[in-house]
């Protein structure tokens, strides 16, 4: 209870002694900033947008304009009559059609005014619209032809439908233009709510921006604070860190120590060893010599019982005890030649060729006791054939050796499997070595920093996880590539991939 109140006094100090000075003027600048948007800026920016959109009309305007010209032209040169001309003229700007939608378009009308061509209100077409009026009582067309008579081109705003929806009617701007030769009027024009629509997207943008920046700025005050109160928390955080880390250093220092003196009592073993090797020859021609005596006096003798067994049985036994003697020894001394090279302080020689298959022969027959009592069914699959790579022997061996210890730990019961398979890419120039266990496998997180190091599920049995980091630090100076693949309840997948130069250079045979 106490302790939840030191952490309560901290950060109640943290609250309270933090800078108001650096809020509010943080605070002020934000507000201005939002009324500066919203009162200055997106005013301005509709401003802009209407002027833009009535420049834009005028432009227009002017090209239809040039239209009823060219074809105007036509007719004062001969080569279409007046009538024909018109005609032209009109049928080019009924389908001309512009905007992102493409349906907004020209129409024409006389200075009388009678309605010429409107691509939506075919109805109004050859008839009088001097008394036409939109739905607030504005005789719109009157009002075109009335600024045309005064300034031969200017805006007008209205009521009228919306595109080809004659049952929306919704504000509109027109620009008009009079075409005295024929004393037609062609205009066009914008929907307000085309704009009104602009604006409400940037005004959405930007109140989206003001709160952003607002969010950010609570956020970073309470980051402050939050800083400030778990500072201690962090702090005894890096300690206990700091405290793992030396232990574990210690505990790889003890591996080194442990490899070390497995060469040391390797060495002490091998004396006997090899005493062992030198006399099981010689004691089993002594009796391959003793025998034939033997024979003979126990053909004399048949009922004589040696060591409470007949003698035939007896030789047997001891011809199989010395074979079994020889062959212990050989591979006692072989176990101990392969234990001292793998203890031995590896070269920084990189430059060594190294047959595959005989790099997992030998780092399983080292691991031998330890596979057969983690299980009962190991499968060693090598691919015939495969061609030498180059690199450090001893450093291979470990990084294999690693990986089985790890296989072997992983598995539960003797029942389930671990797989060891060499392979050839040739596509990609690669010689891999594959080791499977069917174990518990490990979820995704896990999975992914298992190469980091200090990283291990075994810490509580002694689990120091430098191996698999140390592994693939081996694999990347040779140039190679270690993955590993894995699901839950399915065991995890080692793979080693490593480069050959020469596809020829095949180990001798």
């Amino acid at each position: 209870m106490n302790a939840g109140q030191d952490v309560l006094k901290k950060r109640t100090l943290s609250i309270k002694t933090l800078p108001v000075r650096i809020i509010i003027p943080v605070a002020l600048t934000i507000l201005l900033f939002v009324l500066t948007i919203f009162l200055l800026i997106i005013p301005l920016i509709e401003r802009n947008m209407m002027d833009g959109k009535r420049e834009g009309l005028m432009q227009l305007t002017d090209s239809a304009w040039s239209i009823l010209n060219l074809y105007h032209s036509k007719s004062m040169n001969g080569i279409l009559t007046e009538k024909e001309a018109q005609k032209k003229a009109v049928e080019d700007l009924r389908h001309l059609r512009y905007g992102p939608e493409r349906e907004d378009y020209f129409w024409i009308n006389t200075m009388a005014p009678d309605m010429i061509m409107h691509p939506y209100r075919s109805d109004l077409e050859g008839t009088d619209i001097s008394q036409f009026k939109d739905p607030s009582g504005k005789r719109l067309f009157w009002e075109m032809v009335q600024i045309v008579e005064k300034q031969g081109a200017g805006y007008v705003d209205y009521l009228w439908q919306w595109k080809s929806d004659a049952q929306r009617i919704v504000p509109k701007i027109s620009y008009v233009k009079g075409f005295k030769p024929w004393d037609w009027v062609i205009g066009t024009g914008i929907y307000v709510e085309d704009v009104r629509a602009q604006i409400s997207s940037i005004n959405r943008h930007l109140t989206l921006t003001c709160l952003f920046i607002l969010t950010l700025f609570i956020t970073l005050s309470g980051y402050i604070i939050w800083q400030s109160a778990e500072s201690q928390k962090e702090k005894i955080k890096a300690q206990e860190q700091s405290q793992l880390r030396e232990k574990q250093l210690l505990q790889a220092d003890k591996m080194t120590s442990l490899g070390i003196l497995v060469a040391g009592v390797a060495h002490e073993i091998n004396n006997p060893v090899t005493s062992l090797m030198l006399n099981a020859p010689n004691l089993k021609r002594a009796w391959a010599s003793f025998t034939p005596i033997l024979d003979d006096h126990f053909k004399k003798n048949p009922g004589t019982v040696l060591c409470s067994m007949p003698y035939p049985e007896l030789n047997g036994r001891i011809q199989a005890m010395l074979s079994a003697i020889e062959d212990g020894s050989a591979r006692i001394k072989q176990i101990i030649s392969e234990l001292k090279d793998f203890s031995r302080p590896t070269g920084t020689t990189m430059k060594k060729d190294i047959d595959v298959n005989s790099l997992v022969a030998k780092s399983v027959d080292l691991m031998q006791p330890h596979l057969k009592k983690a299980t009962h069914h190991l499968r060693v699959h090598t691919h015939p054939g495969l061609p030498l790579i180059q690199g450090n022997f001893q450093k291979l061996q470990q990084v294999i050796i690693n990986l089985l210890v790890n296989a072997c730990q992983a598995l539960e019961h003797p029942e389930q499997s671990i797989e060891i398979a060499t392979s050839l890419d040739e596509s990609s120039g690669y010689v891999t070595i594959r080791i499977k266990d069917t174990g518990p496998g490990l979820p995704p997180q896990a999975l992914k920093n298992i190469t980091e190091p200090f990283f291990t599920t075994r810490r509580d049995e002694g689990g120091t996880g430098l191996g698999l980091s140390i592994s693939e630090k081996i694999i990347s100076d040779h140039k190679g590539v270690i993955d590993f693949q894995s699901e839950l309840n399915h065991g995890l997948t080692a793979i080693i991939s490593l480069p050959y130069d020469d596809p020829n250079h095949l180990p001798d045979q």
